[in-house]
């Protein structure tokens, strides 16, 4: 009776039933533990069933559940601007509620779009994205990953105009990395004299491309092209969806450059796994141009559940618990575990943060390292032939440790 999420049901086994989460740990019907590597699509950030989230969960929802956002506001969303805007930059001070990655990206994406209409720049209809991006799985979302998309070119000819750019994969042992990044830089300068002018935005997922495959690239390139695109009046949109909040071991990889982008996109670890919430950020000097005596130059996008008062609860329970010394302790610890730890056979490793990601040479030995692996009670996910750990931030130095021995023993 269900359709799961990115599955071909005729090929895959029923689902395992699982009832209850505690920290790292899945806990299946059949009595079965897993340790959960991914953070259940990368949103578990502190864990499963945290008792701080899920009581201010509860004492939000005795007090108010749910009101339209727009007549009326409320504290936990107020709130929830304030703790953020004091992680952000200042000219980030612009906060739209939505409720998901998918749509945080649609709202960037159409304010960039409308931000050029109102100010009378309306031949800006088209975007630059980063080859093997993904945005979301809405339309303007989809449309921003390209044509050739692994995940939406079914849908490929209902997309609007975009222009993709190569990105030169960083990983251990790669060769010639600032050659390639020259080059790439050299061809865009060349095309975006050509049309720049009629380039709207660009999306990129700051340093690292998750559905990709975890494609690492150097914040030195992603500099150089910032300044490149600037020059020709073109907005700059970070979708910050998976890395934010410490995934990269900054508060967002967005600190690991000198950009201040036009918009930032947030969503999974929002919340810490909890309830769905997603928020676009973006410039005074982007809002200013919706303020106007015309109707038509008004944003006109929301959705039903709009800075739900519950999720905003649970994301300023999160923020609380991520800043916390021990917390940022055990992030450090994490990503200097990746860094040391060794991986036997395994090609392109790359390593940023609490993320680890590496490439088995066949698909045959992928599906072998996944499936024992789960059997052991370690639960992957592969991207391609790319395995991955994120783990939660709750995660100790003796599970990763176990963790790694069981995969490197079927490596």
């Amino acid at each position: 009776m269900i359709w799961r999420p990115f599955t071909q049901e005729k090929m895959t086994a029923p689902p395992i039933k699982i009832t209850r989460g505690e920290g790292i740990y899945l806990f299946s019907e059949s009595g079965e533990k897993y340790i959960d590597m991914i953070s259940s699509w990368w949103v578990n950030i502190h864990g499963h069933g945290n008792g701080e989230i899920a009581e201010a969960i509860y004492s939000q929802a005795k007090t108010l559940e749910h009101v339209i956002f727009t007549k009326f506001s409320h504290g936990p969303g107020e709130m929830l601007v304030k703790n953020l805007k004091k992680l952000l930059p200042p000219p980030l001070s612009k906060f739209f509620f939505s409720d998901n990655g998918s749509t945080a990206v649609e709202v960037a994406l159409k304010m960039a779009y409308q931000y050029f209409k109102n100010i009378g720049m309306g031949k800006r209809n088209s975007f630059l994205c980063l080859k093997g991006g993904y945005h979301g799985d809405t339309f303007g979302a989809m449309s921003v990953a390209g044509r050739s998309s692994q995940y939406h070119s079914t849908f490929s000819e209902l997309f609007f105009n975009t222009h993709q750019i190569d990105v030169p994969e960083y990983y251990e042992g790669v060769e010639n990395i600032e050659e390639q990044e020259a080059k790439i830089l050299e061809e865009w300068e060349q095309k975006l004299s050509a049309m720049g002018d009629r380039v709207c935005a660009i999306i990129v997922e700051p340093l690292l491309q998750g559905a990709a495959g975890m494609k690492l690239y150097r914040s030195e390139f992603l500099e150089k092209l910032v300044n490149a695109i600037r020059r020709h009046g073109i907005l700059v949109i970070f979708d910050e969806v998976m890395t934010g909040f410490y995934r990269t071991g900054k508060m967002f990889a967005m600190d690991h450059t000198k950009i201040i982008p036009d918009f930032i996109c947030l969503s999974k670890g929002i919340t810490g796994g909890f309830l769905p919430l997603g928020m676009t950020i973006t410039t005074e000097k982007i809002y200013g141009a919706f303020l106007s005596d015309d109707l038509r130059k008004t944003f006109a996008h929301g959705h039903s559940y709009t800075a739900n008062p519950i999720s905003c609860a649970a994301a300023n329970k999160s923020l609380e618990i991520l800043l916390r010394r021990d917390t940022l302790e055990n992030i450090k610890m994490i990503s200097e575990f990746h860094r040391r730890a060794v991986l036997k056979n395994v090609h392109r490793r790359r390593t940023i943060g609490t993320m680890s990601a590496f490439d088995v040479n066949s698909s045959a030995r992928r599906n072998h390292l996944v499936e024992s692996a789960f059997k052991e009670g370690i639960f992957l996910r592969s991207l391609g032939d790319t395995i991955y750990f994120l783990p939660p931030y709750c995660i100790t130095e003796e599970e990763l440790d176990k963790v790694y021995a069981i995969v490197n023993k079927f490596l």
